[in-house]
């Protein structure tokens, strides 16, 4: 069984090894023949303005009163017809575009044994988005376009402007398909080690895939067994906090219940309007928090915290905070507060009070706890696993909250720090650099 198992993850790995090399080599060759397209479009761009600019502009305009085949039309078209030869075009020639649609070929530079194969003001293949562009004054570069005149071809386009700036005419410069290919195939050829190296790196990612994979595997169950952990532990909290809620209400209840049978109605009143302000302050967190795990964590501790009559306050930045794993933040956040509601308690009710922010900026995310209690004495000792404030309990592990804490937040290069004053307030702060 285990060996046919070995074996359909080999033929697995080969179809998979062929069809990525497959995908690989036609990805890249459709995106070496876009990018040499591209790249001739863009150069010859670049040749149209350079040609366009140096163009005799009065002459042209003489041609433009009386568009025939007259001296200012072959001096204008021997110059088209010289930058052509060196570009090395199919064509080489003016534009007129008087309309947002339809454009028309003035003077092409032909050899002087072809002129005679067009008309002057023919009406050319410049697709209707590019002349659209032409028409407002904008350079224009087209696909390959199916010619059946005069073939396949790349067009470039570009405004001839006289000396006051105002647009008289286009420049345009086809590249055939031909001279197209041939580039195409001189890119391909000298790119055939890169498939190659492509190919062979897929096959290592999937070989490293396998031997990787059970590693992996171990690791995510390490991390889904301390994920776990972490939340039962907060789910006990929040089941322990409703619970109390609940006996609390029952109790609420069997009083009125006990004050309206013995007729009582005015005291049964006054003891609702009291429970009333008591359920009042025992709202649901109300904050606009982006990160789901951070919101559901401050809710159960706000629980647990009322549940101790302890009062809460939140100050959290609108932040993602995704610079931090959300089971590190968990961890941070939980144990600082846990320490914070262990500590508050040990105070009269009127006394207890915590302060929770969460806050971002470009450089760094700050997490500050401050709570009413005991001041802290052994601050040098505190973050050392297994010391611990608190008096021991059977069964209970003591002192691991904030050497976690630590241990986090140095993997994240980050601080932490507890400043305890005789004031009887205690401030626990972490900051993670976000470079």
């Amino acid at each position: 069984m285990k060996n046919r198992k070995i074996k359909l993850i080999l033929v697995l790995s080969m179809v998979l090894l062929l069809l990525f090399t497959s995908l690989n080599v036609i990805t890249s060759y459709v995106k070496m023949t876009k990018t040499v397209e591209e790249s001739i479009a863009n150069q010859s761009l670049e040749s149209a303005i350079s040609i366009a600019s140096a163009i005799d502009t009065e002459a042209y305009k003489q041609f433009l009163k009386d568009p025939v085949r007259n001296e200012y039309y072959w001096e204008i078209r021997s110059y088209l017809n010289d930058a052509r030869e060196k570009l090395g075009a199919l064509h080489v020639y003016t534009l007129e575009i008087d309309n947002p649609v339809v454009s028309k070929a003035m003077i092409n530079g032909f050899p002087e044994e072809l002129i005679d194969s067009y008309t002057i003001g023919e009406v050319c293949t410049v697709p209707a988005a590019q002349v659209r562009k032409a028409y407002a004054g904008d350079t224009f570069v087209t696909g390959v376009i199916e010619d059946q005149n005069y073939g396949s071809y790349l067009s470039v386009g570009a405004p001839i402007k006289d000396e006051t700036g105002q647009v008289i005419a286009y420049l345009g410069i086809d590249i055939g398909v031909n001279t197209l290919n041939v580039i195409k195939g001189k890119v391909l050829e000298n790119n055939v080690l890169n498939l190659v190296f492509n190919g062979v790196f897929i096959l290592f990612v999937i070989v490293s895939f396998l031997f990787l994979q059970s590693w992996y595997q171990k690791e995510m169950a390490k991390e889904v067994g301390v994920t776990e952990d972490m939340y039962l532990g907060e789910i006990k909290t929040l089941i322990t906090s409703v619970s109390s809620l609940r006996h609390d209400f029952i109790n609420h209840i069997q009083v009125i219940h006990g004050l309206l049978q013995l007729g009582e109605s005015d005291r049964a009143q006054k003891y609702l309007s009291s429970l009333s302000k008591e359920v009042q302050s025992i709202q649901s967190l109300k904050l606009n928090i982006d990160h789901p795990g951070l919101s559901i964590l401050l809710q159960t501790k706000k629980l647990a915290a009322q549940n101790n009559n302890i009062n809460v306050d939140f100050t959290i930045s609108r932040d993602s905070f995704d610079k931090i794993k959300t089971t590190d933040l968990i961890k941070i956040l939980s144990n600082l507060v846990d320490n914070a509601i262990d500590a508050t308690i040990e105070l009269p009710e009127e006394q207890r009070k915590i302060t929770i922010c969460c806050t971002a900026d470009d450089n760094q995310y700050e997490f500050k706890v401050t709570n009413t209690g005991p001041t802290i004495v052994e601050k040098d000792q505190i973050f050392k696993q297994g010391f611990s404030t608190k008096r021991a309990e059977q069964g209970k592990l003591r002192g691991q909250g904030l050497f976690i804490v630590k241990e986090i937040v140095r993997k994240y290069d980050g601080e932490v720090s507890i400043d305890s004053t005789n004031d009887l307030e205690t401030t626990a702060i972490v900051k993670i650099p976000l470079n």
